[in-house]
């Protein structure tokens, strides 16, 4: 369940640049940055998301139905320009030990350790959640994004083969990665 300090997170940074970012969860107020963030995403990029992101419905529909508890979104700022947007998926049931990590960032923030950030704020939440892992399903062929994930604690556990269909139907293979962020108790 949703605590109030989940919603009141904060994370303020500098990168290397000196461009200053703050890491909070998304709120209804930012639907139009969000929009912004997302409908000029390039056909590139938009071919391995699950969703048509540069439909201004679809990404509405992010914030409207807000569900801290079913997905717990956190967006990166700079100035009042949303630049990054990573979600937390709730599992439930037998897989309510997991959550799952979405993640992008605006093609001129890449690279430059916002990322590492915006994983780290939602390990955070995923923590003060009592999960014991993260998962992350990502195309085999981002091997720069699966090598960063990996510096993160994220290990490859398998891949699925032909998994992921692009819009123009070629299939892809995907690999999904853990993080084991609490570890089980064990006792003798």
């Amino acid at each position: 369940m949703v605590t109030k300090e989940d919603l009141l997170y904060r994370m303020v940074f500098t990168l290397k640049d000196g461009a200053r970012v703050l890491i909070r969860p998304l709120v209804k107020e930012d639907k139009q940055a969000l929009l912004d963030l997302f409908l000029n995403v390039s056909y590139e990029d938009r071919r391995y998301m699950r969703h048509n992101v540069n439909d201004p419905e679809v990404v509405s529909s992010f914030v409207d139905n807000l569900d801290y508890d079913r997905i717990f979104p956190m967006v990166a700022v700079v100035n009042d320009r949303i630049v990054g947007d990573a979600t937390l998926h709730f599992n439930t049931g037998t897989a309510r030990h997991r959550g799952e990590l979405r993640i992008f960032l605006a093609k001129d923030f890449r690279g430059r350790g916002l990322g590492n950030k915006l994983v780290q704020a939602i390990t955070e939440i995923a923590k003060r959640r009592s999960l014991y892992m993260l998962e992350v399903q990502i195309v085999r062929d981002l091997t720069s994004d699966i090598k960063a994930l990996e510096r993160l604690g994220f290990e490859t556990v398998c891949i699925f083969e032909d998994y992921f269909m692009l819009p123009d139907g070629e299939l892809k293979d995907i690999v999904h990665m853990i993080n084991r962020i609490r570890p089980p108790v064990s006792e003798f």
